[in-house]
């Protein structure tokens, strides 16, 4: 069964960093594109950031420039560097990878990890 864990979620002020990590277990024999998302009170989970096999990154807007995405391969891990970082950008983070474990590539989602951006 494989499993998404998300880390290095937290309190932080206005113009801080953070760095979030995404580590993926158990039976996997491929990992394609590995995703962060969002989601604030009130609003609509929505895509932060992408990654896929061929390294090749995708941002929102609203995060370009501050926030980059990165893999280990050798430890199946991902990570999003946040910089700058506003009140905006309070939320929970959740991880999402297209992996494949069987004979199908599947979609499968972490936990999620609180961001919170306050003075």
């Amino acid at each position: 069964q494989v499993q998404l864990v998300e880390s290095g979620g937290g309190l932080v002020q206005p113009g801080g960093s953070l760095r979030l990590s995404c580590a993926a277990s158990g039976t996997i024999f491929s990992i394609y594109a590995m995703n962060w998302y969002r989601q604030a009170p009130g609003k609509q989970r929505e895509s932060v950031a992408t990654i896929t096999s061929t390294n090749r990154t995708i941002y929102a807007d609203s995060v370009k420039g501050r926030f980059t995405i990165s893999r280990d391969n050798a430890e199946n891990t991902v990570y999003l560097q946040m910089n700058s970082l506003k009140p905006e950008d309070t939320a929970v983070y959740y991880c999402n990878g297209l992996l494949r474990s069987g004979g199908s590539a599947l979609s499968y989602w972490g936990q999620g990890t609180q961001v919170t951006v306050s003075s």
